[in-house]
Order: C-alpha cells, then structure tokens, then sequence
C-alpha cells in the first residue's frame, strides 16, 4: 500500500482520536460518555497498529513521527486516568475526609451530646435503680443473668476470633449507617439512634458495675470503643447534616442544601468505613484477649490520639493555600 493511500484510508481515525485527546486536555476520562470511552480505546488500539505499519513499511519519517506522537498521547491519557482513581482515593483520606470532618464538626458535635446526655442519664437512672434499665432498652432477663452469674460473655469472642471479628465490623457498620441514614427523618430519626445507643450502653455498663465486675467490662470496651465511638458520633453527624438541608436549607434549595451537605455526609460515612474495619479487627482480635488491661488502656489511648489528630490537622496545608489565594 502506497503511503498516500494509506494516509487517506486511514486520517479520519487519527483526527477522531485527536479530536478526543484534545476534549481529555481540560476534562477526565469520567466526562466521556460510555461510548465515547469505547471508542477511544478501539481507534488508540488501531492507531498503534497503524504505527507498527508506518515503521515498517513507511519512509516518511514525518508520519512515524505523527502517529507515534499520537499514540503516546493517547496512551497517557488513558493509563493516567487509571492511576488518578488511585490518587483520587489517596487525596480523599489525607486531605477530603478530614477537612469535611472539620468543616462539619458541628453536627458531630451535636450527635455526641445527644449520645453522652442519654448515656448519663441512663447510667444514673440504672445505677439508682436497675429495672430503670428497662427503659433504656436491657431486657429484665438481660439484667437478671448478669446480676447473679456474672458472665463475661466478651470472652467468648476468643473462641472463633476471626469468625467475631468479621461479625463485628458487619454491625458497626450496619448501626453507623442505621445513623446516617435515619437522617432522612428530618434529623429526628438520628438523634433518636443516638440517645438509644447512648442509654442502653450506659445502662448495661451499670449493671455490671453494680453486679461488681464493670472494670473488666470497661477493659474490654476502650481497646476499640474510641474508635468505635467516635465512628457513630461521626455517623450521626452526617445523618444531621441530611435532616439539616431538609429543615434549615438557608439560603439555597432544599434540592441545593441535599446535594451540598449529601456530599459532605457521604464523605463522613465513606471515610469510616475503613476505621471502623480497625475497630473490628481490634475488637475481635484484641479486646477480649487476655492480655494485661495496660496494654489495652495503651491501645484505646493510642488510637484515640491518633484518629483525632488525623482529623483535626491531616490536609491542613491545602487549607491554607486556599485560604491564602
């Protein structure tokens, strides 16, 4: 084939494939439509093809130039999308989750008082009185078995550990976004989460204490209940800011005020997830393991320290720059 025939044959695929690149100069891959993505990668597969062709059987240098200009360019657009979904995940964690967290404390800071109100006053109630632990959600049998065989049944876990572990990270998972998405409900269906989580723990840890023995429960709790804690708190803070945007969308519409502050609390639950997969692990592997309480005294302050000052100070330096321009 002669190189003016293959030329024509062949340039309205290689003008279709710069056309692309040039939309993928100032868009992502994601912009494209399906079939547009499709098509890209087909004509790039050709135009390669079409390289091999030039090389071997072309004397025009300008057109193996061209074409392998081409090519390349194609080339890093399409793996490089590939690595930015990569990048995306990583900038998420170490910049997105945690300034979303401290643009948004307000609501999780709202999610915890409700939590530790109810958690007082269930505990106080409970410790005067224990069938005010019916109230806060123990079943009367529930208390009776602790009171008179004391069991530790934390310690069970030890049995199949792997088997707890998994169960365990299923429902937290399952209570945070119980949290979130009760949100829905105006906000009252997460503060309603809240306060009864908050009541039927503290009355639990009431009666343990009351039956004598709530220090082992408490030793058991803080190896992973920091983290844990902190993921329902974080939960309920994104439920609030759903029933926010639906009660108090201020100045923009309900529809604006959801998509805004949605996004926010999809950030929130998204960034928990993996948290609370280390809670889970530490939860099944570590806390009910007998080991010395100081170590996992030593673990729950660790982790505490460690999860806030990720979110209050990870990605702080974008803030700045963006601050400053």
């Amino acid at each position: 084939m002669s190189s003016e025939r293959f030329i024509n044959d062949r340039k309205s695929a290689w003008q279709r494939l710069e056309e692309l690149l040039r939309r993928l100069d100032s868009a992502s891959l994601r912009r494209l439509h399906r079939e547009e993505v499709r098509e890209l990668g087909r004509i790039y597969r050709r135009t390669a093809s079409d390289l091999a062709i030039a090389r071997a059987e072309s004397r025009d240098p300008r057109l193996v130039n061209y074409l392998n200009s081409l090519v390349i360019r194609a080339h890093g657009r399409i793996y490089r999308a590939d690595a930015q979904g990569g990048r995306r995940v990583r900038e998420f964690f170490t910049k997105g989750f945690p300034q979303t967290f401290r643009r948004t404390w307000r609501y999780t800071a709202i999610a915890f008082l409700t939590f530790a109100a109810f958690a007082i006053a269930a505990y106080i109630g409970t410790w005067r009185d224990p069938e005010f632990s019916e109230l806060a959600g123990v079943p009367a049998i529930a208390r009776y078995i602790i009171s008179t065989t004391k069991p530790h049944w934390w310690e069970s876990v030890n049995n199949a550990n792997q088997v707890f572990s998994v169960g365990i990270m299923a429902n937290n998972i399952w209570v945070m976004f119980q949290a979130f998405a009760f949100g829905a409900f105006f906000g009252i269906g997460t503060l309603y989460a809240m306060a009864v989580n908050g009541a039927s723990n503290a009355a639990l840890l009431a009666i343990v204490y009351r039956a004598g023995y709530g220090n082992d429960l408490v030793t058991f709790m803080i190896g992973h209940g920091v983290v844990e804690l902190s993921c329902i708190f974080l939960a309920g803070g994104a439920g609030l800011l759903i029933g926010s945007a639906m009660l108090m969308p201020g100045d923009l519409s309900r529809g604006d005020a959801l998509k805004s502050r949605g996004m926010d609390a999809i950030r929130l639950i998204v960034g928990c997830v993996p948290l609370l997969i280390v809670a889970g692990t530490i939860e099944g592997f570590i806390s009910p393991s007998p080991i010395s309480p100081i170590i996992k005294i030593a673990i729950g302050v660790t982790t505490g320290i460690a999860l806030y000052s990720y979110l209050f100070f990870a990605g702080r330096e974008k803030e700045e720059v963006e601050a400053k321009t």
